[in-house]
C-alpha cells in the first residue's frame, strides 16, 4: 500500500513540471486566449506573400534550368546552330 502512495506522489512530483511546460507553449497559450481576427489576417497576409515569393522563386529556378541546359549544350558541341558567332571553337 505504502509503494502505491510514493508512486501516486512520484507521478504527481513530475506532473507538475510537464503541465508547466505544456501551459506555457505557444500552441497552448494561442488555445488558452483564443483567436484575435486581425492577427489571423496578418498571418493570412504573410501566408499569400510567401506564396507569391515561393512562386517567384521556382520562376526564377526554371529559368536558371534553362540557361544553364543551353550552356551546357554549347561547351558540349560548339558547332550546333544554336552557337552564337561570337563563341569561338575550342582549341585543339
Amino acid at each position: 500500500m505504502l509503494w502505491i502512495l510514493g508512486f501516486l506522489l512520484l507521478f504527481i512530483a513530475l506532473l507538475i513540471p510537464i503541465l508547466a511546460i505544456v501551459l506555457d507553449s505557444p500552441v497552448a497559450r494561442n488555445l488558452l486566449r483564443g483567436t484575435d481576427p486581425s492577427r489571423s489576417d496578418e498571418i493570412l497576409k504573410r501566408i499569400q506573400a510567401l506564396e507569391e515569393e515561393v512562386s517567384e522563386l521556382g520562376t526564377a529556378l526554371e529559368t536558371l534550368k534553362d540557361e544553364t541546359e543551353f550552356i551546357q549544350r554549347l561547351l558540349e558541341n560548339p558547332e550546333h546552330p544554336d552557337a552564337s558567332k561570337r563563341l569561338s571553337p575550342p582549341k585543339p
